[in-house]
């Protein structure tokens, strides 16, 4: 969905905490109930994971985003295809945080909890604030579903939720009772409660119901009564939220107005605005897309995306597995596309001989990671930043590469653009960072204007490019650009452009193979040059106050970090934040901006990947603050971190 702001930008003070802010309350015009106006808040749907909770996050996150709140959202789901149903490890959860201001996280803790089953209560109850409000599926607590995740007694009894504001709702009878002149099954129409609480959220909260019944009309259209039961349950639950007594009380939370430049936006995750973003790239080069793939969680989607794009040239392959899909993609680079594969960690591991054949080649060649937990299978649905010295340094011999990080799901698609600058103006594969947090996340995107995008243009080899002494003209196919020190790009079957392409070192200027040292040595060192030289913005550091501590950020910690500093500068706590786009080659102005503080804070999802490079490249000491547990930062942990830094 789509939405117009025309009011001019204003970046808000905000906090980007974890509770609502009261801002108004008024008597609901010809109503009974009050409505209460609140800043931000913070839902979290909860539930097995065949109770739809992702779809019924997904619906509400596009009401809101066309309604204009900011917002960002957090999808946590379980690895197993089916884990078993009513158990820990089946819960699947989808957190939403939307304000009438710019916010940056999906927020450190829900101020409401759906909670569609005793599993989903007992996996989510320790990151709800006591107050807060938990509304609970209570046809699902059974003594058996109960004893299945350990609770000896009723959780809704036994006086362990006196500190919450629990709304006990028996939302599989009332979808059962709503649907009961539709020609369906009892365990048919119970599948529709998620519609049911989705229908009472968007009562709560007055968020548009059209967009919903649109989207449940299409996803159905050829099973017009699942349809049409689904909408009535969703209909029934905002109808529910109306009448009855236990809500005396709705909230309206105003569109982000002041938030944004002028534009048309819409709500993007970030392997959707990846997607656009190298469908783009392609048009602004002129040239074909090609994906090579093989499918793994959580960069299918991008292949699942580009796949529906053939009407802008783009030709995806899902290969048999890793290797041949990176060997698909080198060739289609041979050929004169742009090519591009796409993994997760394990997958760059088996990609890697092929991308350092790139590297030797010198052929353009986009490696998008969008990282999970590991080692080896791993955490596959959980996020991580762990594979930085992998893109760095993952490759037999000296290969470089350079590598790119987007910092939150919008910014995917400008990281995809900038990815394909560098490597089809200088020759190069390019490793691109994204990671599980930014790729299912998402957030409202401004489309840009086509004469936005940059220039992406590329000039194939015509014809002979060199002389002999004896004044013949012939082809070098490494003869060098003087200011990129890019290769030439030949086409195959241009006339007299024939020449030796492999794996074994090549012969400066001439490219015919050579074992000889020297040749080695200056071929080894070129390369190295090239990728140093890469033309890259500086770093720029946001730093109002002079202060003495700077923290530096990569990828997706972008958002918990500039929360974080958010709150200490609200607090009247001076700290200085930069975050890298550019991991290679880093920005020239890097080492002036690190010697420039006396303590450099280094927040990462992994144990300190980054830290471990800018000590070593800057002979910075380097404070890393580290968390490996498969989720994002929260801002109050980091704000707290950062407090001690500050203070240490």
């Amino acid at each position: 969905m789509t939405s117009q702001v025309s009011s001019p930008a204003e970046q808000a003070d905000g906090t980007d905490g974890t509770d609502a802010a009261v801002v108004g309350e008024q008597r609901k015009p010809g109503g009974t109930k009050d409505v209460r106006r609140l800043d931000r808040v913070i839902i979290r749907f909860a539930g097995d994971s065949g109770d739809g909770m992702q779809l019924t996050g997904d619906r509400f996150t596009s009401e809101t985003a066309s309604f204009g709140n900011d917002l960002s959202t957090l999808p946590n789901f379980p690895a197993e295809i089916r884990a078993p149903a009513g158990t820990l490890p089946g819960v699947s959860s989808f957190q939403l945080h939307f304000a009438d201001h710019d916010i940056l996280t999906p927020g450190d803790a829900p101020n409401v909890l759906v909670a569609m089953n005793p599993a989903a209560l007992k996996a989510n109850i320790g990151d709800v604030p006591r107050g807060a409000e938990i509304i609970v599926n209570t046809d699902e607590f059974t003594k058996r579903a109960m004893q299945k995740v350990g609770y000896a007694a009723s959780p809704l009894e036994d006086g362990s939720l006196d500190g919450y504001q629990i709304h006990p709702v028996p939302l599989t009878t009332l979808t059962v009772e709503a649907l009961k002149d539709f020609d369906l099954t009892r365990k048919e129409a119970e599948r529709s409660k998620n519609m049911f609480a989705l229908g009472l959220l968007s009562w709560m909260y007055h968020r548009p119901t059209e967009g919903t019944e649109k989207f449940l009309k299409a996803k159905f259209a050829k099973k017009p009564d699942i349809a049409a039961a689904n909408i009535a349950a969703f209909r029934a639950g905002w109808n529910f939220g109306e009448t009855t007594e236990d809500f005396a009380v709705s909230y309206e939370v105003a569109p982000a107005a002041k938030a944004f430049p002028v534009g048309t936006y819409r709500n993007i995750s970030g392997n959707l605005a990846l997607s656009y973003g190298l469908v783009s790239a392609s048009r602004q080069a002129d040239l074909p897309l090609f994906l090579g793939s093989y499918p793994i969680t959580p960069a299918s989607d991008i292949l699942h995306e580009l796949s529906k794009h053939k009407n802008f040239g783009v030709r995806t392959f899902q290969a048999e597995d890793e290797i041949a899909g990176i060997g698909a993609a080198l060739g289609a680079a041979f050929g004169g596309s742009l090519a591009v594969t796409t993994t997760s960690g394990p997958g760059v591991a088996l990609k890697s001989e092929t991308i350092g054949l790139a590297v030797s080649l010198e052929l353009p060649l986009l490696v998008i990671d969008i990282q999970r937990g590991g080692p080896s299978t791993g955490l596959p649905t959980k996020t991580e930043q762990a594979d930085l010295l992998q893109a760095m340094f993952g490759r037999n011999g000296e290969a470089p590469v350079p590598i790119v990080a987007p910092r939150t799901p919008a910014d995917c698609f400008d990281a995809a653009l900038e990815a394909a600058r560098i490597a089809l103006t200088y020759r190069t594969p390019v490793m691109l960072l994204s990671d599980g947090y930014l790729a299912n996340g998402s957030e409202p995107w401004r489309i840009p204007e086509l004469e936005e995008l940059p220039d992406l243009t590329v000039r194939f080899a015509q014809g002979p490019n060199h002389t002999l002494e004896d004044g013949s003209e012939v082809f070098w196919p490494y003869k060098r650009d003087p200011q990129t020190l890019a290769r030439p790009w030949a086409v195959p079957g241009t006339p007299g452009l024939e020449h030796r392409i492999g794996g074994i070192e090549k012969q400066d200027g001439t490219g015919n193979i050579s074992y000889d040292p020297a040749n080695h040595d200056f071929m080894v060192r070129t390369r190295q040059a090239k990728i140093d030289g890469i033309d890259v913005p500086d770093v720029e550091v946001d730093d109002p106050h002079g202060a003495s501590t700077l923290v530096l950020g990569w990828g997706s910690t972008y958002g918990p970090i500039t929360a974080a500093v958010r709150r200490l500068r609200a607090a009247g706590e001076p700290i200085a934040q930069a975050h890298l786009r550019h991991l290679n080659p880093f920005p020239k102005n890097l080492g002036a901006v690190l010697t420039a503080y006396d303590k450099v804070v280094i927040p990462e999802m992994n144990l300190g990947q980054l830290a471990t490079l800018i000590r070593a490249r800057y002979l910075v000491d380097a404070h890393s603050y580290n968390q490996v547990n498969g989720m994002p930062f929260k801002a109050e942990q980091l704000a707290s971190a950062l407090k001690e830094a500050i203070d240490g």
